[in-house]
């Protein structure tokens, strides 16, 4: 699973600290055989075959904290390129890319015992000899939830939205013990106090940050006053479908919710 086809070009994910290295200014997926990556022959034993783009393998590579020397390539934001210049199915990839790299990074030593792990070749795992503890991969469910109220949209800043004064819906951690519909009900109401109804699936989507499974839901609104929490949310409002403020691109799973809502509206279903 982990061996480099030295022969076909493929595409690589190199990964520095937390962000992407890609030639030239702009950012941009990697296209290469092994042969044109030099600087990358020291890292083979991090090399992660992550999947198929074009009939390409594709590679995630982790080169630590520092680009390796000479290499006059750009240090990229994951949520900057996954926002701004990629599809849905880029997008998979380059989240199933970064969160084996997480992974990697974060099981190299046993939980339980402290022992040096070591990567399973046929999975996706690292594994203790000494112990036998073996870890997989981990995945965080979350809901996210799109309500509507009429020909209105509930949109939500928390702190990393008002960074980007950006708008958009709600959403959460899924808790030990809990159905993705209670966890829907429960993250609206401690967020913005309002109760809701008629929740029904729309589809998920993996969001590498690091390693969230996001759940989405459509929902009405019930009853209720907006109230925030001040942590998560520090403001909300219900906003006209059709007269927006800046909101996530529809290549995200919370911009395809707005989308939907919108074709709720629009069409009076």
């Amino acid at each position: 699973m982990y061996d480099v086809d030295k022969q076909q070009a493929g595409w690589w994910f190199i990964f520095c600290n937390d962000r992407l290295l890609s030639p030239g200014e702009s950012p941009q997926w990697v296209e290469a055989h092994w042969h044109d990556l030099p600087f990358l022959h020291d890292y083979e034993d991090q090399v992660v075959r992550v999947g198929e783009h074009q009939s390409k393998p594709c590679y995630a590579v982790d080169v630590g904290a520092q680009a390796p020397e000479g290499l006059d390539w750009t240090a990229n934001s994951l949520r900057s390129m996954i926002l701004g210049h990629l599809g849905e199915d880029s997008l998979n990839l380059i989240a199933r890319a970064w969160q084996l790299t997480v992974f990697l990074r974060t099981h190299r030593w046993c939980g339980q015992c402290g022992s040096q792990m070591h990567r399973v070749q046929w999975e996706i795992a690292t594994h203790c000899h000494r112990c036998q503890h073996r870890c997989y991969p981990r995945v965080s469910p979350c809901i996210i939830v799109a309500i509507r109220k009429d020909n209105r949209i509930l949109l939500a800043q928390g702190p990393s939205q008002r960074e980007r004064k950006m708008w958009s819906t709600l959403a959460g951690f899924v808790e030990s013990g809990e159905s993705l519909e209670q966890a829907v009900h429960r993250e609206v109401l401690e967020e913005v106090g309002v109760n809701i109804r008629n929740v029904r699936y729309y589809g998920s989507q993996p969001w590498p940050f690091p390693h969230n499974l996001m759940v989405g839901f459509l929902a009405d609104y019930d009853s209720g006053e907006i109230r925030v929490d001040g942590e998560e949310i520090l403001v909300a409002d219900w906003f006209d479908i059709n007269d927006l403020p800046f909101v996530p691109p529809p290549v995200s799973i919370a911009g395809q919710l707005i989308e939907a809502t919108k074709g709720l509206v629009n069409n009076n279903t």
